[in-house]
Order: C-alpha cells, then sequence, then structure tokens
C-alpha cells in the first residue's frame, strides 16, 4: 500500500506512459481545448492580437502543470496507493483550474484557478517530500523542488491580490512568476540530476503532441459538422479538407524521427524539454486559426482571409522552426534534410504575410513533408522498434 519513494531504474525495459499519466493528460486536453476555442473565436472576430497575450498565458500555465508531474512521474513514480492519491490531488487541483480555462481566457480573473493551482502544488510538494525521504541521493534536489514550488506558488498568490487583471502591471508579474517557476528545476537539477527515463519522457511528450493536434483535428470536425447542417459550401470543405492534410503533415514531421532526445547533456536536455512549449504552443495555435479558417469559410468570420492567413502562417512556422531548434540541429542529417525545417518555416511566413488561403499552406505543408522525410522510415513502424 505504501512503499518508500525510490528513483526508478532509467534504463528499464518497456517503460510506457501508465493509465494514472493518460487520466491526467485529459485534464489537459480539457484546458487546451479551452482556451484554444477562445483564440479562434478572438481570431475570426479580428481580436487575434489583443487575445494573443492571453492564449500564451494560459498556454504556458497549463504545460507547465503537465511539466511538473510529467517529469517528476519519470523519475519516481512508484505507483502505490499513497502515489496514487497524491496525484489524484494534482489532478483533482488541474482539473479546478481546466474548469474554469475558458472563463479565465475571458476576464483573466483567476481566482477559482489560483485554488486549483493551490490544491496541485500540495499533491506536488507532498510528492517530492515523499522523494526526499525516500532517496538520500536526491534528498537535496527533493528538498529544492519542494521548496522553489511552495515560493512560486507564493509568488502566484501575491499576484493575484496585487495586480488588476488584463494590466501591464498583470502581465509583467505573472512573467515574472513564470520565471520564477522554470528557474526551480535547473536550480534544483545542480544538487543531482533525477533519473528519468528517455524513452518514456519522448513518449510523454509525443502524448502531449496529440493532445496538441487535437486542437486542429476538433476544428476540422467543426467543418464537416457543418455538412450535416447543411449550411456547408464547396469553401467549408475544401478549407477542411485543407485542414486535414496540415495536420496529417504535422503529425508526420513531428513522429518522423524515432530519437526525439538524441542527447542527454543537461543543457541539451532543458532546451528540448522547455523548447517544446513552442511546438505544442504553436500546434495548438495552428488550430485556433485553422477554426477561423474555416468560419471564414462559412461567412461567420468578421476578420478578413488576408489576416487570418497571418495566422496560420505564423503558428506553422513556429512550429517547423521549433522542432527544428529541439530535434534537427542536433540530429545527424543528410544535406539536403538538415535546414528542411527552418527554410519551410520561412515559406510559411512568407505565405502567412502574403494571406494565401487555407489549400495553399495544405500544398506548402505536403511539400515540407517530402522535403523532410524523403528516405526517413515509417514514424509507426519506428514506434514499434524496440527501445534497446
Amino acid at each position: 500500500m505504501i512503499r518508500a519513494l525510490t528513483p526508478r531504474d532509467p534504463a528499464e525495459q518497456h517503460r510506457p506512459a501508465t493509465t494514472l499519466e493518460l487520466l491526467y493528460d485529459l485534464v489537459s486536453v480539457i484546458a487546451i481545448a479551452a482556451v484554444t476555442a477562445g483564440f479562434h473565436h478572438a481570431i475570426a472576430d479580428g481580436h487575434g492580437i489583443e487575445a494573443l497575450p492571453r492564449f500564451i498565458f494560459l498556454f504556458l500555465a497549463i504545460w507547465w502543470a503537465w511539466m511538473n508531474f510529467t517529469w517528476f512521474a519519470s523519475a519516481f513514480d512508484n505507483d502505490d496507493a499513497l502515489y496514487r492519491l497524491l496525484v489524484l490531488v494534482i489532478m483533482g487541483g488541474a482539473l479546478l483550474f481546466a474548469g474554469g480555462a475558458g472563463q479565465i481566457f475571458e476576464t483573466l480573473d483567476f481566482g477559482y484557478g489560483l485554488h486549483g493551482w493551490i490544491i496541485m502544488r500540495i499533491g506536488m510538494i507532498g510528492l517530492w517530500l515523499r522523494a526526499a525521504a525516500g532517496s538520500p541521493d536526491h534528498r537535496v534536489t527533493a528538498l529544492r523542488y519542494a521548496g522553489g514550488i511552495f515560493i512560486a506558488q507564493l509568488a502566484w498568490t501575491v499576484f493575484y491580490y496585487a495586480t488588476e487583471p488584463g494590466s501591464t502591471a498583470f502581465f509583467v508579474a505573472g512573467a515574472f512568476c513564470f520565471l520564477v517557476e522554470w528557474s526551480v528545476p535547473p536550480f534544483a537539477e545542480r544538487a543531482n540530476g533525477t533519473p528519468f527515463h528517455r524513452h518514456h519522457i519522448i513518449e510523454r511528450y509525443g502524448l502531449l503532441m496529440i493532445i496538441s493536434l487535437g486542437e486542429i483535428m476538433l476544428s476540422i470536425a467543426h467543418g464537416f459538422g457543418l455538412l450535416y447542417e447543411g449550411t456547408a459550401d464547396s469553401g467549408v470543405i475544401v478549407t477542411s479538407a485543407a485542414a486535414l492534410v496540415i495536420v496529417y503533415a504535422i503529425w508526420w514531421l513531428y513522429f518522423c524521427e524515432k530519437d526525439h532526445l538524441a542527447k542527454m547533456d543537461f543543457l541539451y536536455v532543458f532546451n528540448w524539454g522547455y523548447g517544446h512549449v513552442f511546438i505544442f504552443g504553436a500546434t495548438a495555435a495552428t488550430g485556433a486559426a485553422i477554426g477561423a479558417e474555416i468560419d471564414l469559410a462559412a461567412h461567420h468570420a468578421h476578420a478578413t482571409g488576408a489576416e487570418i492567413a497571418r495566422y496560420l502562417g505564423a503558428a506553422l512556422a513556429l512550429t517547423y522552426l521549433a522542432l527544428w531548434f529541439v530535434r534537427d540541429r542536433v540530429m545527424v542529417l543528410p544535406a539536403s534534410r538538415r535546414f528542411a525545417m527552418p527554410a519551410m518555416a520561412l515559406v510559411m511566413l512568407a505565405a502567412g504575410l502574403t494571406g494565401l488561403p487555407a489549400w495553399a499552406f495544405a500544398l506548402l505543408s505536403a511539400l515540407a513533408v517530402l522535403w523532410r522525410t524523403w528516405g526517413v522510415a515509417s514514424p509507426v513502424r519506428q514506434a514499434h522498434a524496440p527501445h534497446g
């Protein structure tokens, strides 16, 4: 029922994501969907620039909550009853935040969300204190994590009561709180690095990528749903089909290489782990832009096609560039594929500034897949290859 919370073996064979981790991911699905929907409607209404800081602010919060749990679980999950209960506490707090994510996006008043974060922190601090007690080698590291999380939550609490939602001080203070959050792992890991499982982390990141891709799928499903309502014309069908090509292309490009985490030195792992937020966020933003494109095709948007195209082009460009940064730039690739991603990022950005329609982005996405993955083994076959 209750065992010492000792480190997992980082070389353990066949370490898949657990059902508890997958249950936790459902909370992230709800939160990301709410925030992306808010950004989608803002883009379609012509207020995307005003909504962008809100989207970034909330997406960072959702991603960070996922990060805190994911990396801890990779290193210390012993699946005893107390571990499960503490994770369920974290999940309950995360769901309290996720349930109000849409309202927080509209008002930036995260009162109940703050309560959810406090509940999450109680669970995370409890887990780190258990790790400190169960692993003498990682005692200092675990105590630094526990103390850092407490200080970060204190900063968020002061921030909430000291600033007006949406004000300049709100975003400045929020940025400071995020810096406090992000500084905790580098400080804690200096004592003794936590023994995360490499292939487990790669899988967990892949699963969050699937969740982010789900936001594009949701927008596409909305477009196809207009067929059943009898309100979809050829423009809606073409845009939805084009969006399907775009999401398939992002999936193919992300999962075309089995070994995402090519090196294990601290700086690279740090850049890989943190840099993924740009991939996740940009992919979700692509879903918001696709939703606005479908609204435009259905004559439900107030923004022009050129305005919406800028968001789609920028989101795809950031996705490609971030993927190059966290993966391709350190991989040994043929010269023909080495700079495919940054080159296509520039192409997508130019397409957005030019105001091209969704079908043009679909053609460019297909070109990106051909350029980057020509001669690379199927990602599905690689996923079933032994980890070794």
